[in-house]
Parts: structure tokens; sequence; C-alpha cells
């Protein structure tokens, strides 16, 4: 995938954003049964709680005119949110929305960032630097 993005995510790309996320969950988490994906993600999410929460953060999305395919959050040292749509990995798109997150966090003195990633978004985090740790 060619020709997309990244820019500051907007409150009228939220929808869009569960979408993204419900997407990732249930098609592109082979690591993961039916079952458990559905607990992680049973419908998009949506409502107020999920605008404050996007709202509280800088969010960063990757996309075209037309059509988002990825994002990304932050909250302060914490990196909440990093999916991808299936049919877009492996585009260099995480590594992009990644460095707009660790630009925002370096001119913010935040001197290390850390996440809960799934099994599926490990090799992406290791890729860019992250240690994986697993108890």
């Amino acid at each position: 995938m060619h020709g997309f993005s990244i820019r500051r995510a907007t409150p009228r790309d939220y929808a869009e954003l569960a979408e993204i996320m419900f997407e990732a969950v249930r098609d592109g988490t082979p690591q993961y049964t039916e079952t458990q994906r559905f607990a992680w993600i049973p419908e998009p999410r949506s409502g107020p709680a999920w605008h404050n929460r996007l709202s509280a953060q800088t969010a960063f999305v990757a996309g075209t005119e037309e059509s988002l395919f990825g994002f990304m959050t932050l909250a302060q040292d914490y990196l909440d949110f990093a999916y991808i749509r299936p049919a877009a990995r492996g585009s260099g798109m995480f590594r992009l929305l990644y460095n707009e997150i660790e630009a925002v966090a370096y001119r913010s003195n935040v001197k290390r960032l850390w996440t809960h990633s799934s099994l599926t978004a490990q090799p992406a985090f290791a890729a860019v630097g992250f240690h994986i740790k697993t108890k």
C-alpha cells in the first residue's frame, strides 16, 4: 500500500478508528481464538467513553483522503492504541505512525515509552526498539 499520509486524528475520525480497531482484532489476530477476539472487542467502540478516551490522548491516523487504515495514540508515556487494518500490514504504516508518536514524546521530554501489546503487534513494536517482557 502506497500513497497514504499521516496526520493528527480529529473527533470526526473516531468512528472510523473504532472500525479499524474492530477489523484489526476480529480479522487480523490469528494468534487468538474467535472467543478471545470476541471478548477483546465484541463490537466497535462508540459513545462518550470512546470519544473522551481518544480526546485525552495524542492520536495520529494513517490513510488517504477517502479512508483511514491505521492509528496510534499516546497518553503521556503510554502507547495506548496501535491498530492497522489487516490489508495494510507490511506497508510501513506502523513505523511511520510510531515515528510521529515518538517525536511527540521526545518534545514532551518523555524518557521511556511503554505499552501492553498483543501477540500480533509484538514484532512491530520490537522492530521500532521496544523490549518485549513477558510474565
